[in-house]
């Protein structure tokens, strides 16, 4: 099986990678950081303008018609400049939860809605203890006892939490669950509760990769200017095995998130698996990249002026987010050995 991008996938993520290298800086960001929403309303117009909002939106109800293989590389780019939760949740997790209930006039208003960057959903699963983006949200899709539910904003009471990222809102909510809120009971909920679950897990996953290659290139290239003893502290063998700890990890967890990917978009049967494996995979990969980042950085790593803080601290905040690392290590357990799923690298994808 071909599993490399075509032209058109790379040309997509390419446009967005250079969108964001102008419109997503660091020093954005942080200015974002002492505003009361921690977002930009004229940035969300942007992203919409630029078909971010519309990526998995059906052709039909005015988006791109795309699946999550594309967004394999698009959320990869949106991580590695430290993007807000906003987009993720609303136009990838959201659109897939969205496609799999009955079509109904609310669904496919919001549909189109999201596509044109005119709504964004805020979602609740058991497995967040908190809700992210709730207060700029239009509309929140949220489990209660494993029915789902679609809430009104004005419908909740808001308690915000902090995170060790500046750039995640988290809130805790409080609301009561009825009948005009309910859109699926328990039975048609469960399918639809872990399709959420799949993608968020995912979408992280793969914003966890285009974090260790953002880290990885602020220590590579502070490597290369900070000097010692008349030298490179980069030209030092210590320091380059560090950094190449990490290059390798990468490169072990970037073929698993985008067998993940591959999974969500054809619907796998084995999907939880594979996005569990992508989660830990990339988890890893991030978490020793942030580690050896600041390493090489010295004390200077540490520092609130360094950009280098900025997406660290992204790694910790998304560590636990859609599940944390024992949670995702619990869930390919089960699937491993309890289910006695046959493994190997001939079953990485079952040929016909």
């Amino acid at each position: 099986m071909d599993f490399s991008f075509n032209e058109d996938q790379e040309a997509l993520a390419d446009t967005v990678r250079r969108y964001l290298m102008t419109e997503l800086t660091p020093e954005l960001i942080r200015e974002l950081w002492e505003t009361g929403t921690g977002r930009s309303e004229a940035g969300w117009a942007q992203l919409a303008a630029q078909g971010m909002t519309a990526v998995s939106v059906p052709e039909a109800l005015g988006g791109l018609g795309m699946s999550a293989a594309e967004w394999a590389l698009l959320a990869q780019t949106w991580g590695y400049f430290g993007g807000p939760d906003t987009l993720m949740d609303t136009s990838l997790v959201t659109v897939a939860l969205l496609a799999r209930l009955p079509a109904s006039d609310w669904r496919d208003t919001l549909l189109a809605q999201i596509a044109a960057g005119n709504a964004r959903v805020a979602l609740g699963h058991s497995v967040n203890p908190y809700v992210a983006d709730a207060h700029v949200a239009h509309v929140l899709l949220c489990e209660r006892d494993g029915e789902l539910h679609r809430v009104a904003p004005t419908a909740c009471t808001r308690k915000a939490v902090e995170s060790v990222d500046p750039s995640r809102r988290l809130f805790e909510l409080q609301w009561t669950p009825n009948a005009s809120t309910r859109i699926a009971d328990a039975d048609e909920a469960t399918p639809l509760i872990a399709a959420m679950l799949d993608h968020g897990a995912f979408a992280v996953a793969a914003q966890l990769l285009g974090l260790t290659q953002r880290v990885l290139d602020a220590a590579i290239d502070y490597t290369s200017e900070r000097k010692q003893f008349g030298k490179p502290i980069g030209a030092y063998q210590a320091v380059k095995h560090l950094l190449a700890d990490v290059a390798i990890r990468y490169e072990f967890a970037r073929p698993v998130v985008y067998r993940a990917a591959c999974a969500l978009a054809t619907d796998d049967p084995q999907r939880a698996l594979y996005v569990s494996h992508a989660k830990l995979a990339a988890l890893s990969a991030a978490q020793l990249a942030a580690r050896n980042a600041i390493q090489v950085h010295g004390a200077m790593g540490y520092t609130w002026e360094l950009d280098l803080q900025i997406f660290v601290k992204r790694i910790w905040a998304l560590a636990g987010s859609w599940g944390d690392a024992t949670f995702h290590r619990e869930r390919v357990a089960s699937t491993l050995i309890d289910a006695r799923m046959p493994i190997g690298p001939a079953r990485t994808f079952e040929l016909e």
